[in-house]
C-alpha cells in the first residue's frame, strides 16, 4: 500500500490545512486527565504551523449521535492542547457553517483554531456528502492523523479526503508503516501473541493470523476455549464451551498453513479471583474442578520466551493472564520484559496494540522498548483482522 505523506506538501505557506485528529481524551471536571492522544499528534501540528499552514483541528468527543450534548464539547480540550504545544489554540463552537468559517477568514499563518465535535452533526456519522462539502470548503488541504478513527467511513475521515487533496499525518503515516512492517512485508519468523477474555471478540483476527504468521501464542481466558477444544478440563475458568469447534477450525487451519499454535502447558489455579488469592500451578490435567484458570505458570512462560528468540517479528494483542489482579500479571510481565529487550538489542521488531494490551505493557515497564505501540484500540483490531479502513484507504496514492 502507498498513500500521501506530509513530505509530498511544498509551498504550503497561508493555506488552510484541516486535520483531523483523535482529541477523544479522558476528562475529569472539565480537565484532561491524559493527554497521550493529543501528544500524539503534535508532530502534525508543529511541522504544518512552522511551515506557515493555517491549521484547523477536526475532532470527534464521545457520542452525542448527531445532537449538542454540553458535556461532549471539545471547549475544554483547546487548553489542553494548546498546553502540550506551548502555543495558542482558538476554539470555534462549530465545525460547519458561518461560525466556523468567520473564524477560519480571521486566521494568520501559523495559527491553529480547534473545531467543535464532528459529531453534534448526524452528517458525520452517516458520512453525507453535504456534510462532507461543508468540512472541505474550510480547508484546501486535507490532513488524517488519527489512525484510531481511521475504521470509520465517517465525514471527517472519509468523506472529506475525497474532496480535497489528502495526506497522512506524522502519527498514522508511523502507524501505517509499522503495521506493514509486522504483517504487510515483515522480517520473519513471524510470531502473534493473542490474549483476552473471549474468543468469539477474536475470530476473525485469528482465522487471519494463522495465514499471516508462523507461530502463534494463544494466551488469556480465550486460551481455555482452546484447551476445552482438545478435551482439557478447565474446571471453572472462563471458557466458551460453545465455540470450541470454531477453535479446532482454526487448529486446523493453522495446520494447513504452517502456522505453529503455541497454547499453555501448565497454568496457574486459583478458587477465587481477588488480588493476593492463593494460587498454585498445576499441569494441564490436574486443574481442580472448583477452580479458575488465571495465569499460565512457569514452564509456558519459558516456551514464550522461546519462541520470541526464535522470532524476527512480534504482534502483540492481549495478555497472557489476568494481569490487572497480582499474581496474575506475572507471565504478562515477563513476555512482555523479555520481548522488550530483544527489541531493544535489535534482534526483534515489535508491535502492540488494543487497550488493555497497552495498560499490560505499561504495567511491565515494557511499552517504551518495543518498536510500536498502537493506542488506535478497534482501528488496529481491524488492521490485524485483515479489514480495509476506510480513512486509510482514501489517503492512498
Amino acid at each position: 500500500m502507498t498513500f500521501n505523506t506530509l513530505d509530498a506538501l511544498s509551498d504550503i505557506s497561508g493555506k488552510r490545512v484541516l486535520v483531523r485528529v483523535d482529541l477523544n481524551v479522558p476528562m475529569d471536571g472539565g480537565r484532561v486527565t491524559d493527554t497521550t492522544r493529543i501528544d500524539r499528534v503534535l508532530p502534525t501540528i508543529r511541522e504544518l504551523t512552522d511551515k506557515g499552514a493555517k491549521v484547523i483541528l477536526l475532532a470527534h468527543f464521545g457520542r452525542p449521535k448527531g445532537e449538542r450534548v454540553a458535556g461532549m464539547s471539545l471547549a475544554p480540550v483547546a487548553p489542553a492542547v494548546a498546553d502540550r504545544l506551548g502555543r495558542p489554540v482558538a476554539f470555534v463552537e462549530d465545525c460547519i457553517g458561518e461560525p466556523a468559517a468567520n473564524a477560519i477568514a480571521a486566521m494568520n499563518t501559523g495559527d491553529i483554531l480547534l473545531l467543535e465535535n464532528t459529531r453534534y452533526h448526524a452528517g458525520e456519522e452517516k458520512n453525507a456528502g453535504d456534510f462532507a462539502k461543508a468540512l472541505a470548503d474550510n480547508g484546501d488541504i486535507y490532513v488524517n492523523d488519527a489512525f484510531s478513527a481511521a475504521h470509520r467511513a465517517h465525514g471527517s475521515t472519509e468523506g472529506i479526503a475525497r474532496l480535497l487533496p489528502a495526506y497522512a499525518g506524522r502519527t498514522m503515516q508511523a502507524e501505517l508503516e509499522a503495521l506493514q512492517s509486522a504483517l504487510g512485508t515483515p522480517r520473519r519468523p513471524v510470531m502473534a501473541i493473542v490474549g483476552g477474555a473471549k474468543v468469539s471478540s477474536k475470530i476473525d483476527l485469528l482465522e487471519n493470523l494463522v495465514s499471516k504468521v508462523d507461530m502463534l501464542v494463544i494466551g488469556g481466558g480465550m486460551a481455555n476455549t482452546f484447551l476445552a477444544a482438545k478435551g482439557i478440563d478447565v474446571g471453572k475458568s472462563l471458557c466458551e464451551h460453545d465455540l470450541t469447534g470454531t477453535a479446532k477450525a482454526i487448529m486446523a487451519a493453522a495446520d494447513k498453513t504452517g502456522c505453529e499454535i503455541v497454547l499453555p502447558q501448565d497454568v496457574v489455579v486459583a478458587r477465587e479471583f481477588k488480588a493476593g488469592a492463593d494460587s498454585t500451578t498445576v499441569g494441564l490435567s490436574a486443574v481442580p474442578g472448583d477452580a479458575m484458570i488465571l495465569d499460565v505458570g512457569a514452564a509456558s512462560i519459558r516456551s514464550v520466551q522461546d519462541k520470541i528468540d526464535e522470532a524476527a517479528t512480534l504482534v502483540w494483542n492481549g495478555p497472557l493472564g489476568a494481569f490487572e489482579i497480582p499474581p496474575f500479571d506475572i507471565a504478562t510481565v515477563a513476555a512482555a520484559r523479555h520481548a522488550g529487550e530483544r527489541t531493544k538489542a535489535g534482534k526483534l521488531t515489535s508491535v502492540a496494540g488494543g487497550g488493555d494490551t497497552v495498560a499490560a505493557l505499561n504495567h511491565a515497564g515494557a511499552g517504551t522498548h518495543f518498536s510500536y505501540v498502537s493506542t488506535a484500540g478497534g482501528a488496529f483490531l481491524e488492521w490485524l483482522e485483515g479489514k480495509d479502513l476506510p480513512g486509510v484507504t482514501a489517503l492512498e496514492g
